[in-house]
């Protein structure tokens, strides 16, 4: 985001001035007698490392001084110690080894606003409660069988998606294809989790944006969390409550009118199956309303954010590869130009394309720093000792980009995977991590990835992609900067003119239409 390169330029004042005012401060311990801390950077008072992340992303600045310090190195970011991971072994160890004790998350300031108090499934700290989500999460809402279910979801939004691209071609007009690409990805995840199409759709966007820049944590009230003087210098937790207000408020409505239905004459959606396990009332906590939106929200967050952030990396990387575009467009169109549509039980019929998603998860991970986590107790990382309470980012964008992993790891390579079918992106082999591993893995993925490798496939069957960029003629040369927040987003949106070349399918006259837009 913009100020983000103005982020630190007064933080050394005014962190000084939190502390001198509010006389409290949490230090990490270094040094202790008979511990082997793991290796930090210089530090500052007060401010303790974050002078190292001036002028870069933190992943990237992270990067550089993991190169310096090693692959396990605790910094001190504010008041909060944190311990940064950038190799497999040490990642292995976090969420697989220790991963009970690596279990919890950091519930920021921030984030608490954001959740509710961490009621949802994402931020929740690991516990009972958190256990009774994921439960329901596994058992009741992500099952194979319920993601399967709404594959008629996914191609109405997908056709619709085609028909808008296609006028677009018609009259040769450039796509902003970020929101283009996430309107489709977002009406998806509302109409599975909510049944309908939601009106105030842009409010929904617009709030997740912020909520994602939010919940990167480098504000004041996340940097020193135990001062109230911190929190109450930043406007973080003012601009997380309005987020959260403003989607509960449509939640609300869409709510109400699910206790109003009557009848079996609609599909079940995921917000009526927790309707239903709440008037069961067979759950050790049990959930109320807020409860609800809280989980709502974050499954259509979670989910919604890291798919379009990756069809975004996925457009990009194939118009400054044309290479590569040129083969994948080539497959898909072998496998389904003779029916005219791209089928949802036939991906399996694209390996390259699927490269190409397994290569862009490698070079772009939607959360370059995963959800941080939380040591629950003492514990050691490759012969390190961990305190208690320390914060865990585990740096899968570095990883990604690692000599030691990969043969020219900065370039766009697909068929670096093709001899290597065993790996993939779903945490167990630790050298794809773009989801997470283990207990704290994302329960989502396999919903978002069925979004995203239809939306592709469709989008590629049907139309060429030319690059529209004000005063840049080589497609090569396209700018690939991030954006700073808890996602990585493409800094620059991305423009490209489609032009058809497989004409997209008419609906059929008086088809019905399962979903229905709310008044």
């Amino acid at each position: 985001m913009e100020e983000y390169s103005y982020l630190y330029l007064g933080l050394a004042l005014v962190s000084l001035l939190v502390v001198v005012l509010a006389g409290r401060r949490r230090t990490a311990k270094h040094g202790v007698q008979g511990l082997r801390p793991p290796p930090s950077p210089w530090a500052l008072p007060v401010i303790g490392h974050l002078h190292h992340l001036v002028g870069a992303l933190p992943h990237h600045a992270m990067r550089g001084l993991s190169r310096r310090h090693g692959s396990v190195m605790l910094l001190r970011l504010g008041e909060v110690p944190t311990l940064v991971i950038t190799s497999r072994e040490a990642a292995s160890e976090v969420m697989k080894t220790h991963d009970t004790v690596f279990a919890s998350r950091r519930l920021r300031p921030t984030t608490s606003v954001l959740t509710n108090g961490g009621r949802e499934i994402i931020f929740a700290p690991y516990g009972e409660y958190w256990r009774q989500l994921r439960k329901i999460a596994v058992t009741e809402l992500l099952t194979a069988r319920r993601i399967r279910s709404f594959r008629w979801i996914r191609e109405e939004e997908v056709a619709a998606t085609l028909h808008d691209v296609a006028e677009a071609a018609v009259k040769a007009r450039p796509m902003e294809m970020r929101a283009r690409l996430s309107t489709l990805v977002a009406e998806t995840m509302v109409r599975a989790v909510m049944g309908v199409r939601c009106k105030d759709i842009d409010v929904f966007l617009t709030s997740l944006e912020r909520a994602v820049e939010l919940a990167g944590g480098f504000n004041l009230a996340d940097l020193w969390p135990s001062s109230r003087l911190a929190c109450a210098l930043t406007s973080a937790g003012k601009e997380a409550k309005e987020c959260r207000d403003a989607v509960f408020g449509i939640l609300d409505g869409i709510i109400q009118k699910h206790l109003e239905r009557t009848g079996d004459g609609h599909t079940e959606d995921l917000l009526d199956v927790l309707l239903k396990i709440q008037k069961e009332g067979d759950l050790k906590f049990p959930l109320d309303m807020d409860d609800i939106k809280s989980f709502v929200f974050g499954l259509f967050a979670a989910g919604s954010e890291s798919v379009f952030t990756t069809l975004e990396w996925v457009f990009a990387e194939l118009t400054k590869n044309p290479r590569v575009m040129q083969r994948t467009t080539a497959e898909v169109r072998q496998a389904f130009e003779a029916s005219g549509t791209a089928v949802e039980g036939r991906l399996g019929e694209l390996p390259y394309m699927h490269l190409v998603i397994r290569e862009t998860l490698r070079l772009h991970p939607a959360v370059p720093l995963l959800i941080p986590r939380e040591s629950r107790e003492m514990c050691q990382v490759l012969g390190y000792d961990v305190p208690q309470g320390t914060q865990v980012l585990v740096n899968v964008w570095a990883m990604g980009r690692d000599e030691r992993y990969w043969d020219a790891p900065e370039e766009f390579r697909p068929e670096r995977f093709e001899c290597e079918a065993a790996r993939d992106f779903k945490g167990l082999d630790f050298e794809l991590l773009p989801f997470g591993a283990g207990r704290r893995m994302c329960p989502g993925m396999n919903f978002g990835v069925a979004v995203l490798e239809l939306a592709l496939a469709s989008l590629l069957l049907h139309f060429d992609w030319e690059w529209e960029e004000p005063g840049l003629s080589d497609p090569t040369q396209l700018d690939m900067t991030e954006t700073f927040g808890l996602t990585a987003r493409r800094k620059a949106n991305l423009l490209l003119r489609p032009v058809l070349r497989v004409p997209v399918p008419v609906p059929v006259p008086g088809m019905p239409c399962p979903g229905a837009e709310l008044p």
